[in-house]
Order: structure tokens, then C-alpha cells, then sequence
């Protein structure tokens, strides 16, 4: 019987497969889309700065500010910009890029030798697919390479307990947790440490005295390498930096305040928050199980409050081993980031290979028996994909005009300019045309296979469907958006016109007070310097319009400052940039 390749990349290539499907859906676009956002920039800003400088330590970043985070993340991005000479968003999202395709093919493997292969392999897409971990994996930002090595870091760590019974202490274990706590801090080993720990005491198989011998192994052999950074930053800022240091690894932590340094810690919320992200970084698998849960059949327990609860814990503990590690990790990462006030959706993603496992087990589980549940859902993506086909063509066609029927619904400025730039996304071009030619192909694949009601090649048609959606967000619509919110129009046209160098472009750091222009910093080569530190007789300012009044004010009496161009709204900012002239009175 003859094999379609798909099938034989499937059956005989699956770790090929979803590295050449991760890196089709990231990479080409880490180079097209340019930074429109503050933490893009500032993560590469730091690399930038390495190259110019050679600082590769505890280099000096936006207006003689030094990085927040520890440097793996920058390490990565310098080295990788290093044939050039220079720091592009490619090179400053390739560790990202990189750092997911690794952790999706080290998944598959770790559950495709472990569990129903199949179970594995649809886990791993749903990974692929999910917003959370595709948006992640294409961000010049640590939490993919710290999830990357937390998540590789756990894997290795069950398999030293499920091969070698925690004796000796395989290499990779030390190395992978130092690259965690080198990309964030102390959390990259803390978090591993906690769901190890916690399995290790539900296995009940180990002493407490061994659980914690074998955890402080890890430890000391994880932090000797760390330290040696830490030491070195520490002693070349001292207080600023160890300051710096405490608010973020602790203060967000234990609820303290911020008042040693110049910014606030934000993203404070409920616990409550992790479970709506949770739920929101699925999407769109979340949508399916919604739509499952409708009809599901729920028994009265037939027994006790207590013999029930004691049934469910037999359970638990009669499950096999990758199962109940898969478990414990979910509960405690999720547990973990629900105790500190600071609370982002990426703190969850270490916790999401585990989660997608479960996931993948209850799709296969009503694919095989609740057929309808799935032919639902698969309704409703031919729907929505149709719909977004239909509007694109009378875009393209002129038939409709996205922005004018929006402009007579919406007033908010902001919103307007994002409808602009998705209707301008969708004119002809070779990169449209291509990724609507496969969002087509898909649609059209659905509709077969749902007219075939054969489930499974139902749920892997949705799948190819949620790549080709993910190929045109970020290949047409993200594209247009970040180029029409990008800094470098206005790094180019300040750079051409007025005579701006390394040594006479300031601005005030004090987030506190002032918004930092991250994205156009980077643009200009990281030259941007502390007007308050340095106290310079002349040069050329910056600052957000918004608050440009009161920095005249403030500096009234030492400084004359003349106007001399204000930009369009930078999305980062939410606002206009104004480049001004001073000089001392």
C-alpha cells in the first residue's frame, strides 16, 4: 500500500516533522516583523550594547541603566549577531525561536516514549498551535528560553529518578537549571526543584532524608556557575544592583515594595488571573473543550464525601508514572505563580507541555466516542476561516473598505489605526496571496474530511487549519502592524536629519515619572544618555509629548529647550515623541 509523504513524515519522521512545521510557522517572520512594543527592544538593546561596548557581563543599557534580568538571553542574541557585527530582530528572536522548536521536539520525545504516540504527537501540535507558546516562540523575550530550559530541566529530572534512582547526578541536569537561572533568576531552579520535590513525595517511594540530600545536590551543582555572575555584578554596582536583584526575584515574589528602585514592579492581579490566561493561552483548543463540555454526562458521587475523596487519591496515585508527573508538574507551576502578586500570562508556560498531555488524552477521548463534539468545532473554524477569506477578497477587490466601515462605528484613535494597518495588510502581495492560497487549501481540506466524518483526520485537518490562521496573523496581519508601529521610520528620519551621535542624545529615566522609549533606542543604537546623571551644557532631548511640558518645567531654571520635530503616535509609548534642542542658560 502506497504512503503519502505527510504519512511517512508522521510515522517514520515525527520529531522531523515538528521541527520543520515549528520553524515554517515562526522563523520567516523573526526577520519581516520589526519591534513595536517596549520589551522586544530592551531585551535586545542589552546585546546591542555588548557588541559596542564589549561588556559581556553587566552591560550598560538605556540612559546607563543596567539590565534587569541575568544575561543568557543577551549572551544568545550577541552571539548570534556576531557574523554581522550588528543586532537585528532576527538575531534578536532567534534564541526564542530556537528555544521552542527544542522544547516541542524534546516534548514529543519525552511523551512519545511514554505514552500512546498519538496521544504525544497531538499534544506537541496543540503546543504548536496554542497562542501562548506561538506567540512566545516568536518574541525577543526570556520567558520561551527559561521555559525551554525548565521544561527540558524537569524532563531530566524524571528520568534521573526513573533510570538511575537519583544516583549520581547526570551533567545535563546542572547545565539546564543554570541556563534557567541565568535567563530569569533564582525562580528557573526553584520551580523545578518544587515539582520534583512534590513528585518525589507523592511517589512515596524515597526518605526524606534522600528527597532533600538528593535536592540539595542539585542545587549547590546548579548556582556554582550563576554565582560567578551574580558576584561579578554585584561587586561592580553594589547596592544598585543588588537592589535591582531583591525587587525582582523577591519583591514580586513576597508582596514588597519598590521603592529602591526607579520603576514599579506592576502586573499585580488575583489568582484568579492565571486561570483566564491559562484558558486564554489555549485558545483555540480551550473553544473546543467548551464546546465538549455540553451534553457531558456528570453522576452523583455513589458514595461519602470522604470514601470519594479517597477513591479520587487512589487514583491519582495508581496512575503510571509520566502521568502523575505530568500531574504534579501542572498543579504545582500553576500553584507556584498563584503566591506571588506579579502575575503574566508567560509565568504559566513551563506548566503547559504537562497541561497539553491531559488536553490531547480528553480530544482523543471524545474524537473516538462523542463524534459530534468535534465535527462542532470544526464547524465553527471553517466558519471563522471562511469568514476571514471573504473579508480579505472584497478587501483586496475593493468591494469593502475595513477601515472606512470602521471609522463610522469606532472613535478611539488607537483602534482605528489598528483596523488601518489590517486592511492595508490585506492588499496583494506574493506574501498574502501564498498564505491565503494555504489557508484556502486548508479550508477546503476540513470541508472534505468532515464530509468523510472520519474524526481523526477531522481533528489533524483543524490542526493544519489553526497553522495556516497562525501563518496569517503573523505573516499579514502582525507584519503591517508592527511596521506601521515600529520606531525605526522615526530613527531613520532623526538619524538623517540632525546630527545625532553616541555622545548627544538624552533622555530622563525615571519610570516612575516618564515613559522609556525602548523601541526607538534600540533603532538608534542604543546611544540614548541620563540627561540628570551626565548634566551636559548642550545636546539633543527626548522625551514623550505627553510629559514634555513638565520636563520644561522641571529643568526651567537650568536648561532653554527648543522644538524641533514631533513624530506620529508610537504605539509603544501610546502617544508622540518629541525631539527637542538645549542648552544651559
Amino acid at each position: 500500500m502506497r504512503t503519502s509523504a505527510l504519512q511517512y513524515l508522521y510515522m517514520q519522521k515525527p520529531v522531523s516533522t515538528i521541527i520543520l512545521v515549528c520553524l515554517i510557522s515562526i522563523l520567516p517572520w523573526a526577520a519581516t516583523n520589526g519591534f513595536s512594543t517596549k520589551g522586544e527592544p530592551r531585551e535586545a538593546a542589552v546585546a546591542v550594547s555588548m557588541l559596542k561596548t564589549g561588556d559581556w557581563t553587566l552591560p550598560k543599557v538605556y540612559a546607563n541603566e543596567f539590565a534587569y534580568k541575568p544575561p543568557m538571553m543577551h549572551w544568545m542574541i550577541a552571539a548570534f549577531s556576531l557574523p554581522n557585527g550588528y543586532v537585528t530582530e532576527f538575531t534578536s528572536r532567534l534564541p526564542s525561536v530556537l528555544a521552542c522548536t527544542a522544547m516541542l521536539a524534546c516534548v514529543l520525545l519525552f511523551f512519545g516514549r511514554r505514552v500512546r504516540f498519538q496521544e504525544a504527537f497531538i499534544a506537541t501540535l496543540l503546543l504548536l498551535t496554542c497562542v501562548e507558546i506561538h506567540r512566545a516562540g516568536l518574541a525577543a523575550r526570556v520567558d520561551m528560553l527559561l521555559t525551554a530550559f525548565m521544561v527540558t530541566g524537569l524532563i531530566e529530572l524524571y528520568r534521573w529518578e526513573d533510570k538511575m534512582e537519583m544516583k549520581g547526578l547526570p551533567i545535563q541536569i546542572p547545565i539546564l537549571l543554570s541556563g534557567a537561572i541565568l535567563t530569569k533568576g533564582p525562580v528557573g531552579l526553584v520551580v523545578p526543584l518544587f515539582v520534583f520535590g512534590v513528585y518525589l513525595l507523592v511517589l512515596r517511594r524515597y526518605s526524606w532524608r534522600k528527597i532533600v540530600k538528593s535536592l540539595v545536590y542539585v542545587t549547590v551543582s546548579s548556582v556554582l556557575v550563576p554565582s560567578v555572575w551574580y558576584i561579578e555584578a554585584w561587586r561592580r554596582e553594589g547596592i544598585d544592583f543588588l537592589n535591582v536583584a531583591l525587587a525582582e526575584n523577591f519583591g514580586r515574589f513576597f508582596h514588597l515594595g519598590s521603592s529602591n528602585i526607579h520603576y514599579e514592579l506592576g502586573h499585580e492581579n488575583g489568582a484568579w488571573y492565571n486561570f483566564v490566561t491559562l484558558a486564554a493561552g489555549f485558545v483555540p483548543w480551550t473553544l473546543l473543550i467548551f464546546i465538549s463540555l455540553f451534553g457531558l454526562k456528570i453522576a452523583r458521587p455513589d458514595s461519602p464525601p470522604r470514601q470519594w475523596l479517597s477513591k479520587c487519591r487512589n487514583g491519582i496515585l495508581a496512575m503510571d508514572k509520566v502521568h502523575l508527573f505530568s500531574m504534579v508538574a501542572s498543579v504545582c507551576i500553576v500553584f507556584f505563580y498563584c503566591l506571588p502578586s506579579s502575575k503574566r500570562s508567560v509565568y504559566l508556560m513551563p506548566a503547559y507541555p504537562f497541561i497539553a498531555l491531559f488536553l490531547s488524552q480528553y480530544i482523543l477521548h471524545f474524537v473516538e466516542r462523542r463524534s459530534m463534539v468535534m465535527r462542532v468545532f470544526a464547524g465553527v473554524m471553517v466558519t471563522l476561516v471562511a469568514l476571514v477569506l471573504v473579508c480579505a477578497v472584497l478587501q483586496q477587490t475593493g468591494v469593502i473598505d475595513l477601515y472606512g466601515l470602521a471609522s463610522l462605528y469606532i472613535a478611539r484613535a488607537s483602534s482605528l489605526e489598528t483596523i488601518k494597518a489590517v486592511a492595508l495588510s490585506l492588499s496583494p502581495s506574493a506574501i498574502t496571496l501564498s498564505v491565503l492560497a494555504l489557508m484556502l487549501t486548508a479550508l477546503a481540506t476540513l470541508c472534505y474530511q468532515m464530509v468523510k466524518r472520519n474524526n481523526i483526520k477531522i481533528l489533524y485537518s483543524t490542526i493544519f487549519i489553526m497553522f495556516t490562521v497562525n501563518l496569517f496573523i503573523d505573516g499579514v496581519v502582525m507584519r503591517k502592524i508592527h511596521e506601521e508601529g515600529s520606531s525605526r521610520p522615526l530613527a531613520t528620519e532623526i538619524q538623517r536629519r540632525f546630527p545625532v551621535s553616541d555622545t548627544n542624545v538624552y533622555v530622563v529615566n525615571n519610570l516612575r515619572l516618564y515613559p522609556n522609549m525602548y523601541g526607538l533606542n534600540f533603532y538608534m543604537g542604543n546611544c540614548f544618555r541620563d540627561l540628570d546623571a551626565e548634566k551636559p551644557p548642550s545636546g539633543y532631548f527626548l522625551s514623550a509629548e505627553k510629559v514634555f511640558p513638565a520636563i520644561v518645567e522641571k529643568y526651567a531654571g537650568k536648561y532653554l529647550f527648543e522644538e524641533l520635530h514631533v513624530s506620529d503616535v508610537i504605539p509603544e509609548i501610546r502617544g508622540r515623541i518629541v525631539l527637542s534642542r538645549f542648552r544651559e542658560k
